[in-house]
């Protein structure tokens, strides 16, 4: 604690004025004391000798004149072996050992240690005395479940130092030290394991910040396909309640091409959140074979909780990538939902009493979340290894109205937008992403002459669709309504997949090539088809083939049995493919 005084003067919701003797900070971190118990706040804002603090519990009790300990330093996530496998509340207290402190109904004022303090970890140091370190750069390392947890230089720590002592191999504590570095004034520095780092500022002990190029594969065909993200990148998936965000984002997180995965549940339903705290631990890793969670953290603020804490799990899980990612680990953070973010940066903004911006929501509210995904980013270390931060967020508008603040903000900054639909998501298509208003500025795994030929066949027979639903099915030739069959054809068979289906939930790059190809073929060919009954007989029976084809295991005999049943049903038709789509589909070999 510092040796500032400080009283509360006034409160407003979870907003506190306190009155100070001293000196105060921005973000600093404070504890206001109301019956017994101590509440953590953060400072907000500094006028004069008052201040204002955001509250992270219930502000009921809390009267005029209640003593707050300023403690002198920002709200700090700490970083070190112990995270894998946990699930943490915003200010990163482990949810389990505050039930078994409090019971199942949160205390206020109930805090924990985020990292086992009494568990050994069994050390292998990676310098010896005289080597020069910068922050950052390891130390040593731990395994921890599936991962070779290396230890840093803490982030603070400026400038270089020199190894002066290192612990020999065996098992130790976090609160053991490890090694003694002397700076360059000869002053000694001893280092643990575990160090903390303000959340609010983003890590930057890297060599080189690169420009994201490799395909982050999600499995997920129209995403990988039509919509892809790449590693170090960012992408946001808004939509109306129920449209499926979550279920998507669940999917993602098991089949993504990444090392670790982070949940951010800020704000989202309760009912929601609990389901994915009990379904992880069961999800099977497909990587692995062991459960998913060994590789998973979750942050979990529900929207029963305190409004502060929300904007805290924001940015306590982003820290948490970036520590990772400083162990050149590929990271994906997934923040459901962002919406719920910025109601609560816009009660906040109330309760200051500032000028609102548009829907009342603050006036920086552009600024804070393109500060949010900026800090994703994929990275070379000094040691030469690459690790990355993939952020995906989802977005809650109110009847799915995309031009809302919030969705427009965040459009602004991400690299890929997959807006989901309603209408698909009440036709029971999965996923739900709407292949007309969705895009992306990233790299495809599929050619990209390909993808754009599929794309044009497929907005063409989208508008055969909206023409049909004016003039009647009868009032379009046979060759449009091809046209219009194609699209569906392109829709049923590879933008859609069966995620109850086991080998059609998650599909390997290698056959998403080698089914688009085939695809292709068929959007790109001219058939010898009478008349609209026998064009609908034809792609119905080619659509069924197809899906029977995308159920079968992977270059096994029912897959070449299948694949055998397309192509001859193709030839049934005399189907001729187009001498522009035979170039793509030869030059593609």
């Amino acid at each position: 604690m510092t040796n500032t005084k400080a009283k509360v003067v006034g409160i407003n919701g979870n907003m506190v004025t306190i009155e100070f003797e001293g000196s105060v900070s921005m973000n600093e971190v404070g504890y206001v004391n109301v019956d017994g118990k101590k509440l953590r706040g953060e400072v907000i804002r500094i006028r004069g000798n008052k201040a204002q603090m955001q509250i992270f519990e219930m502000t009921q009790g809390i009267k005029a004149g209640d003593k707050v300990d300023l403690i002198g330093d920002l709200l700090c996530a700490e970083l070190g072996p112990g995270l894998l496998g946990q699930t943490f509340d915003g200010l990163q207290n482990p949810l389990p050992l505050v039930a078994e402190k409090a019971g199942f109904f949160l205390e206020r004022g109930v805090y924990v240690d985020s990292l086992p303090r009494d568990k050994k970890w069994e050390w292998t140091p990676s310098v010896k005395p005289g080597d020069k370190v910068l922050r950052g750069d390891p130390i040593g390392s731990v395994p921890e479940g599936p991962f070779t947890h290396k230890i840093l230089v803490p982030f603070d720590l400026l400038g270089m130092y020199t190894v002066k002592k290192v612990e020999k191999a065996g098992d130790y504590t976090i609160e053991d030290t490890i090694c003694v570095v002397t700076d360059e004034k000869g002053k000694d520095h001893k280092l643990k394991m575990a160090f903390k780092w303000p959340v609010k500022r983003a890590v930057d002990c890297y060599a080189e910040r690169l420009a994201p190029s490799e395909p982050m594969v999600t499995q997920v065909r129209l995403i990988d396909t039509f919509y892809p993200v790449s590693k170090g990148g960012t992408y946001c998936i808004p939509g109306p309640f129920g449209a499926g965000k979550t279920v998507l984002q669940h999917t993602t997180s098991r089949n993504a091409d990444v090392d670790i995965v982070i949940i951010a549940a800020c704000g989202e339903r309760a009912g929601e959140v609990v389901e994915t705290i009990k379904e992880f631990p069961e999800l099977k890793d497909p990587r692995t074979g062991r459960s998913l969670m060994e590789r998973t953290i979750i942050i979990c603020n529900t929207s029963s909780m305190p409004v502060a804490s929300r904007e805290a799990s924001v940015y306590t899980s982003v820290t948490l990538a970036e520590y990772y990612r400083q162990m050149g680990l590929h990271v994906l953070l997934l923040a459901d939902s962002t919406s719920r973010w910025a109601q609560a940066l816009r009660e906040m903004s109330g309760r200051l009493e500032e000028i609102p911006g548009e829907e009342a929501f603050p006036a920086y509210l552009e600024s804070y979340i393109a500060a949010f995904y900026e800090r994703a980013g994929i990275v070379r270390l000094r040691d030469g290894n690459i690790g990355s931060v993939t952020i995906g967020g989802t977005v809650s508008p109110a009847g799915g109205n995309f031009e809302e603040p919030v969705t427009q903000a965040t459009l602004k900054v991400v690299g890929a937008f997959h807006g989901l639909s309603r209408e698909r998501s009440d036709a029971r298509k999965y996923p739900a992403i709407d292949p007309i208003i969705s895009w992306s500025k990233y790299k495809s795994v599929i050619r990209e002459d390909w993808v754009a030929y599929a794309r044009k066949v497929f907005l063409s027979g989208v508008e055969v669709n909206q023409m049909m639903k004016v003039v009647g099915e009868e009032g379009t030739t046979t060759e449009d309504y091809i046209e219009y069959l194609k699209s569906e054809f392109l829709d049923a068979v590879y933008m859609q997949q069966n995620s109850f289906d086991e080998i059609d939930a998650a599909v390997s790059v290698e056959r998403q090539q080698y089914t688009f190809a085939k695809v292709l073929k068929v959007l790109g060919s001219d058939f010898e088809l009478a008349d609209k009954d026998s064009a609908r007989n034809f792609f119905n029976q080619m659509r069924q083939k197809f899906i029977d084809w995308n159920y079968s295991l992977w270059k096994s005999d029912k897959f070449k049995k299948a694949e055998k049943d397309v192509d001859a049903h193709f030839a049934s038709a005399n189907g001729k493919v187009r001498d522009e789509v035979s170039a793509m589909l030869k030059d593609g070999e």
